[in-house]
């Protein structure tokens, strides 16, 4: 246990700024100074959000797309994932996050810029590649003049975290028109937005890839017959092995990467450029340095950059942008200065730490910010989740000929280490023997497993699990959700969970008696 000496100035007791509505009933006070800054911050993203909305395109999209409304509930985000937070932490948040909203806030510009229903930019559109949003746009690194529009991003993935039932219509629509109701829902969803025509058409081809896992095969072809039939746009498949741990698929994965960016020269006109890819590579092995400098700053008492926050910033910048954006780097030097600073002051987020946890598994959309909820309320840190778990090795950066072949097998390794697919694909040394070596790394005595209910990656391994723990004197507890539906599991069920194994099995009280129970069954 490590003990705050620091006075916490401000809001106590947090659970009273819940009262049952959409939002909270007030902002939290976090004493003058830290006041000041977060609505500051607060009224900067109301501005990204100006910015977008102001254009008329904008306004005539938000009338044609049920989802674009979720949009609105951005700032109430940023308030559930600053809950508690003071000091550096509260600015490490801040810092990732204005550009993790900015980010996708040029994704849905861009989007509806080349949209043939409301922008209809046609020069625009024709330099634009769509892309799923769980690919590594590596193949995308060499092309300086064109656009990678991750398309579900705005449409499913952002709109769930805003908006706990952004998914729900999507779902119903996808289970009438026939795909079962027990299957993985953010594909499904994907695919219901399709169905439901309520995506934005542009791109002049597109890219679908197998990532995360094979459940978004069951999308990608409904998505990929209304891209080519209906409106033109053709589709290469880019697959990744199943087993990308063995080293016999790398040269397989190399060349499908090759034909990849062949067949968008082909489509889009343009020819890939080495110098600019090598540019790339070099940010994405700064990206990889510094991740793994927080993480060791995690390792220690005084962990600095975790939570949800944490994994949002690395899967739009590890691979979303896969080093494409020159934006980062400044971003990450500014996060890292915060980092040393807050772990040279020994900051805290919450009065003290009780445990330390490794978070594994897919964690749940609808309930992300559950990471700090369990800081402010059991005092258990969330030091990383496996979704930021990722590549620790760095790639070649020399710009030689001779590096070329290496520079495709280094793209599909990425392709292939994609967020959450390098855990749970690839057998068990990557899900199971992986857990534990980080479990040590980081000096966790705890494990938080998410158990999403559709996917039939982590449950076939509950009993493994449970054995090693065991042998380990690790806690571990199972908490249960459905990934992007939240009438399976509430989020005040999936905080029941945790808090019934804090109470039974480790015998302990909350930190925050006024969180255990928030009614937010009806909050965005």
């Amino acid at each position: 246990m490590v003990v705050n000496d620091r006075e916490r100035i401000g809001e106590e007791k947090l659970g009273v700024l819940f009262d049952g509505g959409k939002v909270r009933r007030r902002r939290e006070w976090r004493g003058i100074r830290d006041t000041l800054y977060d609505y500051g911050r607060w009224l900067y993203i109301l501005s990204i959000l100006a910015g977008v909305i102001a254009k008329p395109r904008n306004v005539k999209a938000m009338f044609r797309y049920r989802w674009f409304a979720n949009y609105l509930a951005v700032p109430h985000m940023l308030d559930k994932f600053t809950m508690g937070l003071r000091d550096e932490p509260l600015r490490i948040v801040h810092t990732a996050m204005d550009f993790v909203v900015k980010d996708v806030a040029m994704t849905i510009d861009n989007s509806i810029r080349g949209d043939r229903r409301t922008g209809n930019d046609v020069e625009f559109s024709d330099r634009c590649v769509l892309s799923d949003e769980n690919a590594m746009t590596a193949f995308m690194m060499g092309f300086p003049t064109l656009k990678a529009i991750l398309r579900e991003i705005p449409t499913m993935f952002s709109a769930n975290l805003l908006n706990q039932y952004s998914t729900t219509h999507y779902l119903d629509v996808a289970q009438q028109f026939g795909i079962p109701g027990d299957v993985c829902p953010m594909p499904e969803a994907e695919a219901g937005i399709s169905i439901d025509d309520d995506f934005p058409v542009l791109g002049k081809c597109a890219v679908q890839v197998n990532t995360t896992c094979d459940g978004s095969l069951m999308g990608n072809g409904i998505i990929a017959k209304r891209l080519e039939r209906e409106y033109g746009i053709p589709t290469f498949q880019l697959a990744a092995p199943m087993r990308h741990e063995n080293p016999d698929v790398l040269d397989y994965a190399a060349e499908d990467m090759k034909k990849c960016i062949a067949w968008v020269e082909e489509k889009m006109g343009v020819k890939w450029d080495w110098d600019t890819y090598f540019e790339c590579i070099k940010r994405v092995n700064q990206t990889t340095r510094d991740r793994w400098e927080w993480l060791e700053v995690n390792a220690t008492q005084y962990p600095q950059f975790f939570g949800a926050v944490f994994s949002l910033y690395n899967d739009t910048n590890y691979m979303g942008n896969c080093g494409r954006s020159k934006d980062f780097p400044p971003i990450n030097d500014k996060i890292m200065k915060l980092v040393r600073q807050g772990y040279k002051n020994k900051t805290m987020m919450a009065p003290e730490y009780r445990h330390r946890c490794i978070v594994w598994g897919v964690q749940p959309q609808y309930c992300i910010d559950q990471l700090y909820w369990m800081v402010n309320c059991w005092g258990v840190v969330p030091l990383t989740d496996m979704l930021s778990m990722v590549v620790e090795k760095e790639f070649c950066e020399e710009n030689k000929p001779e590096n070329y072949e290496q520079a495709y097998k280094d793209m599909a390794y990425l392709n292939m280490n994609m967020i959450m697919r390098n855990k749970t694909h690839g057998g068990y040394e990557c899900l199971v023997d992986e857990l534990w070596e980080f479990v040590e790394r980081l000096n966790a005595d705890m494990v938080m497993m998410w158990e999403h209910m559709s996917c039939k990656a982590l449950n076939g391994l509950h009993g493994q699990f449970e054995e090693q723990a065991r042998e380990r004197g690790i806690h571990l507890v199972w908490v249960c959700h459905d990934l992007c539906d939240p009438r399976v599991f509430t989020r005040q069920a999936i905080r029941d969970q945790f808090s019934e194994y804090m109470r039974t099995v480790m015998r302990e009280e909350p930190l925050d008696p006024t969180l255990e129970f928030m009614p937010d069954e009806n909050a965005w």
